[in-house]
């Protein structure tokens, strides 16, 4: 019985993401942390992505929290924010279940969550450890090519840009993008009054990234 249980859930998983085949949802988490910062990042990219590289994304971004059953319908979650991220057990074991399962995260660091993610992640993979993408990975070749790897799209410490993932058999389940800041890049011009040439590189690197997630 427990292995019916098991077979009909990934299969309702698998329908599920058949279903909301081109959907991105933001990550919802305790802590304190803002996982609401930086609202027009993600329907800008989104509209990036569909009229550039041929998506066909919802526009109409939820927000779902990370201990949902929800979080099972999209593909895609992304989360971000300045500060705190706690997990329970519940959470992290929803987390981990939705990423083995075939889902994807991606952590984009506003400034200040570092710390706490790699906390928070060890919550969910004790038996993983975050790798550094070297700048060959298909990752940074997906639709535009960025030969140095992560651009820096605001400087904060001045620290070098690194993206981070965790693997499964060679898939890469999730991916912490630290010391870049795409997500301000990807928000509307007169938030930040980033250059467009600036912003053109952090949407780039975005539509990297849905690229490598919805079309491998």
């Amino acid at each position: 019985m427990k292995q019916l249980t098991s077979v009909f859930f990934f299969y309702a998983f698998f329908m599920s993401m058949v279903v909301q085949a081109q959907e991105i949802a933001i990550l919802k988490y305790n802590g304190g942390g803002d996982w609401y910062a930086n609202p027009t990042a993600i329907p800008n990219l989104v509209r990036f992505c569909n009229t550039n590289i041929g998506t066909a994304l919802n526009e109409k971004v939820v927000s779902i929290a990370v201990g949902s059953s929800g979080i099972f319908q999209y593909p895609f979650l992304h989360m971000t924010g300045h500060g705190n991220v706690v997990f329970s057990d519940e959470e992290s074991l929803n987390l981990r279940n939705y990423l083995m399962s075939g889902g994807f995260l991606h952590i984009d660091d506003n400034y200040g969550m570092e710390p706490y993610v790699r906390k928070a992640l060890e919550s969910v993979f004790p038996d993983k450890e975050l790798e550094e993408l070297g700048a060959d990975h298909p990752l940074f070749k997906q639709e535009y090519d960025f030969p140095e790897g992560l651009p820096k799209i605001h400087e904060h410490d001045g620290k070098r840009p690194q993206a981070l993932g965790i693997f499964h058999e060679n898939r890469l389940l999730l991916l912490f993008t630290f010391e870049s800041d795409l997500g301000d890049g990807w928000e509307d011009p007169s938030v930040h009054n980033d250059p467009e040439a600036v912003r053109q590189k952090a949407l780039k690197m975005g539509a990297n990234i849905i690229s490598y997630v919805f079309k491998n």
